[in-house]
């Protein structure tokens, strides 16, 4: 009994960090555009990710482009700006998106 709710524990522990940042991503209308593991309008987090691999100003670099938009990068289609995004949440958006494996 003791073992299972230490695993039960952790495993809340991973996956809620994961699912808030993935309601972040749904409550800034990211998800509209974007999913984890596949291309829709825009890439998918995990080619994001796999791109800015080993960038040390990767997050920096993404939540700019959260807030102001950009184009070019992943093909004709712009991402556009989302303005109403704070430089927090930017962040912590970019830095989650970066995790995506």
């Amino acid at each position: 009994m003791k073992r299972t709710l230490i695993t039960l524990a952790l495993t809340l522990t991973v996956a809620v960090p994961a699912m808030a940042d993935m309601a972040l991503a749904t409550s800034k209308n990211c998800m509209a555009c974007h999913a984890v593991d596949k291309k829709l309008v825009g890439p998918s987090y995990k080619d994001v990710a796999a791109k800015y691999a080993g960038q040390k100003d990767a997050v920096d670099k993404l939540a700019v482009k959260i807030i102001k938009g950009g184009g070019g990068v992943w093909g004709p289609v712009p991402m556009p700006a989302n303005a109403q995004v704070s430089d927090a949440d930017a962040k912590k958006l970019a830095a989650w998106v970066l995790t995506q494996k």
